[in-house]
């Protein structure tokens, strides 16, 4: 991530952004769940290090969202973002040989704070209580596709400012990459919620094995997409040297 000044503007209004209404979410979270959010807290950082590369850009996709649904469709807006904000600290924290970049994570944390707290707030609101949508699958879809333009429109904002590019084709290309996983884990997230409802919720957690099962199909179809121009160019290579 290249040190020019609008990238330092835009990761300034991200924080503030996210300070702001992390800030707010605390002020009108008024209850708390402490074992049913520690363990979705445990299983979000521990599913956020399943991480795939998305081809064609420059980053990376954790799959721990069905746990962040999760939160914000059960725990207070305060709980979803504590728990979202430590997942994605784990997930951005570099490894033994890698270089750590406050700034990287200072964007990731706050645009996933971000993008969190308006899922929750909007998902609690009261206006959309009274509508009764929060406790049917069409309030669990509202907070998928607030989490999805959340995550995507400033990650193809600071890749663009990064390459010098426009961000409308990143952010195409990027949303056509994870929304089939936003499908998936709105799905996961529902089955969830039904399970808690009616049988406490220990056994709900027990989707963590389907959230590895995903990741390794997600890590062999990129590898699989990554794999194929690059054969295509050995075979034209092969073909130029005959």
């Amino acid at each position: 991530m290249n040190n020019t000044r609008p990238i330092k503007t835009f990761i300034g209004a991200m924080m503030v952004g996210a300070a702001s209404a992390a800030g707010y979410a605390g002020f009108t979270s008024h209850s708390l769940h402490l074992y049913f959010g520690l363990s979705v807290l445990a299983l979000a950082a521990a599913t956020s290090r399943m991480r795939v590369k998305l081809p064609g850009i420059n980053g990376n996709m954790s799959v721990n969202l069905p746990f962040l649904l999760t939160a914000v469709v059960n725990l207070s807006a305060v709980e979803a973002v504590a728990i979202t904000c430590v997942s994605t600290v784990v997930q951005c924290w570099p490894r033994k040989d890698a270089k750590f970049k406050p700034e990287q994570m200072a964007f990731n944390v706050s645009m996933m704070a971000f993008a969190t707290t308006m899922a929750s707030l909007l998902f609690h609101s009261q206006w959309f209580s009274r509508t009764g949508w929060s406790s049917n699958p069409a309030g669990l879809v509202l907070a998928a596709v607030t989490l999805f333009l959340g995550q995507t429109a400033p990650v193809a904002m600071i890749v663009a400012l990064s390459e010098g590019k426009a961000a409308g084709p990143i952010w195409w290309n990027l949303a056509q990459l994870s929304f089939p996983y936003y499908v998936v884990s709105a799905g996961v997230g529902s089955m969830v919620q039904t399970v808690s409802a009616h049988m406490g919720w220990g056994l709900a957690l027990a989707v963590f094995p389907v959230m590895y099962g995903i990741h390794r199909s997600y890590r062999m179809y990129f590898g699989a997409m990554a794999e194929t121009p690059r054969t295509q160019l050995q075979v034209k290579a092969a073909g130029a040297g005959a």
